[in-house]
């Protein structure tokens, strides 16, 4: 009998700015994401504005503090991924016939706003990007996979941010409801399953990633952080008023932490950083702000703006489940002397865990701090739980014949899913589905490069431009299939 419970959900996850393409077609408005550039491990990803003089410049996308008065778009002369991506926009039948061919149960993908409303202020919707989406979503009911769709996966619009600043206003509260109304009135017969904003807590990692915001100030990142958890609360109301039958969840980017050593100044910093993640689940599951994040506030003289109407929406709103992304844990620690002296993961920064292999990008491998991510969240919130992003950046290599022999990343996703597994039948955790990151390869958020690719599907389109598109499958594709057809037992 299989540790997965009957009816799990397997699948792949990906987002429309890094594999959709088509930027400007059919009416598509420019979103936060079509104005950063490509990077690389070494090189990091800018993004473009006018000054008030007329001046085209670029600033870092993770420690952006643009001018006053920016304008932000697209401009001759730099190189933006997103604008073509893998061209799903053209290719998404052949792409889900794929996915069919591999098995999914459930495809995660994301609805790009700027598709529907390029402005993202406009009443009506953009009817060609309506269509667009329906056409996906009947094409995937057509081989039996369940979408699980984000409704804001790290875009933007950029009218928004040039109008007034995104989600530094209230404004955008709105705006965003009437997008998301407008998805589930629109699509609630053909998609079951609806999460909000993908990696919500990241926004204090970059504001313009996940808010289109041009700055990382705090007073400025804790009020778009309250906008869109209202936003968010708002949107769980509206699906179930329009369809009872729609689940909301929320998504959250995590990765275990461990203190450095038994030292209590060590388990200290730990616990401080546990609970900064902890506040967005709280808030979404629970239905409030914690009253130690509200004390902070207080001493650090910021007022966010909470009224006890927004109180009222927060606890009216929670999310039917929860979902987040794992990739790496990390390791903290109070001692200076130590951290000045070591790195830890690239994105999660803290110290080096010894006891961990880690990628080509330099993120630490640790499938049991998967279990050990799954057992919290459920002891914490007793809610249904989906793993909606787990993967390796590897770089791949073609051999003559057209394979691909990823064995790396077999082993990967090998290990985690039988931490899964445990997670499940050990622990009693209520797992309902997985979705390894970047089934097909596609443009890296981090790096913005395809050189790092996580899919059991190669997509023959490089960095330098060169490629023809064409897609073929890894060892992994035939491994996941298999995987999948077993319902998680057959992981050889």
């Amino acid at each position: 009998m299989s540790k997965f419970p009957e009816g799990f959900l397997w699948g792949g996850a990906t987002a429309a700015n890094q594999f959709e393409g088509g930027w400007d077609a059919d009416g598509k408005g420019v979103s936060s994401s079509d104005c950063c550039t490509r990077g690389s491990r070494e090189v990091p990803r800018m993004v473009t504005y006018k000054t008030k003089e007329g001046e085209v410049k670029a600033d870092l996308m993770f420690a952006m503090n643009a001018p006053e008065g920016a304008e932000f778009g697209c401009f001759d002369g730099y190189d933006y991924p997103s604008h073509d991506g893998i061209d799903f926009y053209h290719h998404y039948k052949e792409d889900i016939a794929l996915f069919g061919e591999m098995g999914f149960k459930t495809f995660r993908m994301s609805i790009n706003w700027t598709r529907l409303f390029p402005n993202g202020d406009e009443l009506e919707p953009n009817q060609a990007g309506v269509e667009f989406y329906r056409s996906v979503f009947t094409e995937l009911r057509k081989y039996n996979i369940e979408p699980l769709v984000t409704l804001s996966h790290y875009e933007t619009p950029v009218g928004l941010t040039n109008k007034w600043n995104s989600w530094a206003d209230r404004r955008t509260i709105d705006c965003f409801v009437h997008y998301a109304t407008t998805c589930f009135k629109e699509y609630h017969t053909l998609v079951k399953y609806w999460l909000t904003f993908n990696e919500i807590n990241c926004i204090g990692m970059s504001g313009w990633m996940a808010a289109g915001i041009p700055t990382n100030d705090l007073a400025v990142i804790e009020k778009a952080k309250l906008h869109q958890l209202i936003a968010s609360a708002l949107t769980v109301k509206a699906a179930h008023e329009i369809d009872p039958g729609l689940m909301v969840g929320n998504m959250i980017g995590y990765g275990h932490t461990y203190p450095n050593t038994c030292h209590p100044d060590d388990n200290l910093k730990q616990l401080q950083s546990q609970v900064s993640i902890d506040f967005f689940s709280d808030v979404q599951a629970k239905g409030y702000y914690p009253k130690n994040i509200l004390r902070q506030y207080e001493k650090k003289g910021i007022d966010i703006g909470l009224t006890a109407e927004d109180e009222k929406i927060l606890a009216e709103g929670t999310v039917d489940f929860i979902t987040f992304s794992y990739y790496m844990s990390s390791v903290v620690t109070a001692d200076p002397k130590i951290l000045a002296t070591q790195s830890g993961n690239l994105l999660t920064g803290g110290v080096r865990n010894p006891y961990l292999k880690a990628s080509d990008w330099g993120w630490q491998i640790d499938p049991e701090g998967l279990r050990s991510s799954l057992l919290y969240f459920y002891s914490r919130y007793q809610k249904p739980l989906m793993v909606v992003e787990n993967g390796l950046g590897a770089i791949d290599k073609v051999e003559e014949d057209g394979s691909v022999h990823d064995s790396y990343r077999i082993d990967y996703l090998r290990s985690h899913i039988e931490e899964m597994g445990k997670a499940i039948e050990e622990d009693g955790v209520d797992l309902i589905g997985y979705t390894p990151w970047g089934c097909i390869d596609l443009v890296s958020a981090s790096t913005g490069e395809m050189a790092k690719r996580y899919g059991f599907i190669y997509v023959d389109y490089q960095d330098d431009g060169t490629g023809e598109g064409a897609r073929s499958r890894k060892d992994s594709f035939y491994w996941y299939q298999k995987v999948i057809a077993t319902n998680g037992e057959d992981l050889a």
